[in-house]
């Protein structure tokens, strides 16, 4: 699957089609530019007060589109599946600008979250996660960001885009009609609470009209 994402094939492991969706559409909006897009999941965090970080991964579906590093292939046992040792391709996404973005179907209509997020360097070796990888910090801060995540109801699959940005979605989301709440360094829980109410009531509208 590492492979066929460098290739703008999209997937979405455990049969999510609606992240499999994203991960191609990320892919051709992204077309010629620097970067990639791929598969991604908050993995676990860096709780350190002040200093949070979320690193991202995926089993051993995650786009080495990301890093412009040369990945290292590697062996490495895999204690589900009953099959042999799996070959997977071992980086960490390159430092820079990012967003994450999740689609979710919410019955009349569908969602799109995206959080915009600072990839960073991997802060020490992880030689017991040889899996690609990012690591960011999410706009405004990881509190503001994981509650407004969790308010939206958006899902625990994502898309990591460093090659477009939350303007290139937006764009998408008006052309394709499809809800975008967004996560960056202006967002308060306050308003974010409000505008889910309001886009919750101006849907229920237009489904009227």
């Amino acid at each position: 699957m590492q492979r066929l994402m460098a290739d703008g094939y999209g997937f979405g492991a455990e049969g999510d089609w609606k992240t499999a969706v994203l991960v191609r559409t990320a892919a051709v909006m992204g077309a010629g530019l620097p970067g990639g897009a791929s598969l991604m999941e908050d993995y676990t965090y860096h709780l350190e007060p002040g200093h949070e970080l979320i690193l991202g991964a995926h089993m051993l579906e995650v786009s080495p589109t990301l890093t412009t590093a040369k990945p290292s292939l590697e062996i490495h046992p895999l204690g589900i599946g009953g099959k042999d040792d799996p070959v997977r391709l071992v980086f960490t996404a390159d430092p820079g600008p990012a967003v994450v973005v999740a689609l979710s179907d919410m019955r009349d209509r569908f969602r799109l979250v995206a959080n915009v997020v600072e990839n960073v360097d991997l802060p020490q070796p992880m030689p017991k996660l040889p899996v690609g990888r990012a690591i960011w910090k999410p706009q405004p801060d990881f509190r503001t960001s994981a509650t407004a995540w969790l308010t939206a109801g958006a899902a625990h699959h994502t898309v990591m885009s460093t090659q477009v940005g939350v303007d290139v979605f937006r764009d998408f989301a008006k052309m394709s009609g499809i809800e975008l709440l967004v996560i960056d360094d202006a967002t308060t829980i306050d308003a974010f609470e409000q505008t889910v109410r309001w886009n919750a009531a101006y849907y229920r509208l237009a489904q009227s009209i």
